[in-house]
């Protein structure tokens, strides 16, 4: 099956799911610098995803691939700052690492499919 469309992507779908479930979790969090990184950070994921797919190259696509996975390790980082900070019980920062891990596994094994297609 060949993808046609970024929303086909289930990195996208997946870090999609999870931005809303950030956003959801800390809309009501006063610690207004802390709320706006890690939804931004969120964000960024599928953004990078979506906008690398239509870079239409696959060296673009995996470049940016990279940035999305750079933003999942930051949501994760912010996610255990979270749960120190007691913005989050354990249970809340598990659920959400153990979703920020799955959507960095599902980017690392797409830059794998690709990165063979890459001439140098």
């Amino acid at each position: 099956m060949t993808i046609t469309k970024f929303e086909e992507i289930i990195a996208w779908q997946k870090s999609q799911d999870l931005c809303v479930e950030i956003y959801l979790i800390f809309q009501d969090l006063n610690d207004f610098g802390f709320k706006n990184q890690i939804q931004r950070a969120s964000v960024s994921i599928s953004n990078n995803i979506a906008e690398g797919f239509d870079r239409m190259s696959d060296r673009e696509f995996v470049r940016f691939l990279y940035i999305a996975l750079g933003s999942c390790s930051e949501v994760k980082s912010m996610l255990y700052l979270s749960n120190k900070l007691n913005y989050l019980s354990m249970e809340q920062s598990e659920n959400l690492i153990d979703k920020s891990n799955e959507v960095g596994k599902i980017i690392r094994g797409l830059i794998k499919s690709i990165a063979p297609t890459i001439n140098d």
